[in-house]
């Protein structure tokens, strides 16, 4: 049975920093591709970040430069460091597994960031 457990998350004010980790079980972790996403009351669900098996990194523009996403093939952990954070990146943060070879995929249960002072 696969599972991600996501933590970290919390209430922190604008300009804090908060780190995001994302536990996965039960799958090949090497093959995955892992991403964060976020979801707001007022929006979809829109991707954040991604790092390949190989450790490339992508970012969404809003993030790009605050935001660091890191995986640790060894812990099948994958991590989002956060700075900076504004109250506009309040969101539930979810963790993403896809498999880089087929269109297995999977989600974590997220976790709640809110960015107030």
């Amino acid at each position: 049975q696969v599972q991600l457990v996501e933590s970290g998350g919390g209430l922190v004010q604008p300009g804090g920093s908060l780190r995001l980790s994302c536990v996965a079980s039960g799958l090949n972790f090497r093959r995955f591709v892992m991403k964060w996403y976020r979801q707001s009351p007022e929006n979809e669900r829109e991707f954040v970040a991604g790092v390949i098996p190989g450790g490339t990194t992508n970012y969404a523009g809003s993030v790009k430069g605050r935001f660091t996403i890191s995986r640790d093939n060894a812990k099948n952990t994958v991590s989002l460091e956060m700075n900076s954070l504004k109250p506009e990146d309040t969101a539930a943060y979810y963790c993403r597994a896809d498999d880089a070879f087929s269109r297995e995929g999977y989600w974590g249960q997220g976790t709640q960031v809110t960015v107030s002072s």
